[in-house]
């Protein structure tokens, strides 16, 4: 007999996407996979509208919550792609990955898009990673 996949949607109270209709993400078995993180603080509220370092810093502090609500954190992520609206950030998003994550770094991709979900978002970074006891 097959052995199911556990599947959990991650949330947390209250979930500062469920107005927007979207998971958090999801852990399936030791894999974790989250929707694209905005800065949209923990009350659904836009966070440095106009400021990218201010974005930035709520993002990967969503990333971490979130991580966490799941059982993993940030040295357990395997892969982002971060949608900029602006590639002039790009050495701000080194410098980031450089404060954030840890060798072996994440595997990346990074795009421009014209706009994200909100008109005053100007980064989001979806990750895949696995929970804490699996990466040993």
């Amino acid at each position: 007999m097959a052995n199911k996949l556990r599947i959990e949607r991650i949330t947390d109270d209250p979930d500062w996407y469920e107005p927007f209709r979207i998971a958090l993400g999801y852990r399936v078995d030791d894999i974790i996979v989250l929707s694209g993180q905005a800065s949209i603080n923990r009350q659904g509220e836009v966070v440095g509208a106009g400021d990218f370092d201010a974005q930035a810093t709520q993002v990967f502090e969503n990333l971490d919550y979130v991580l966490g609500l799941a059982g993993s954190s940030m040295p357990n992520v395997l892969n982002v792609t971060i949608f900029l609206t602006d590639m002039a950030y790009f050495p701000k998003i080194v410098e980031l990955r450089d404060r954030y994550f840890t060798p072996p770094y994440p595997a990346d991709t990074i795009v421009e898009v014209n706009a994200l979900a909100l008109p005053e978002l100007m980064i989001e970074i979806q990750a895949t990673a696995v929970v804490d006891d699996a990466r040993a």
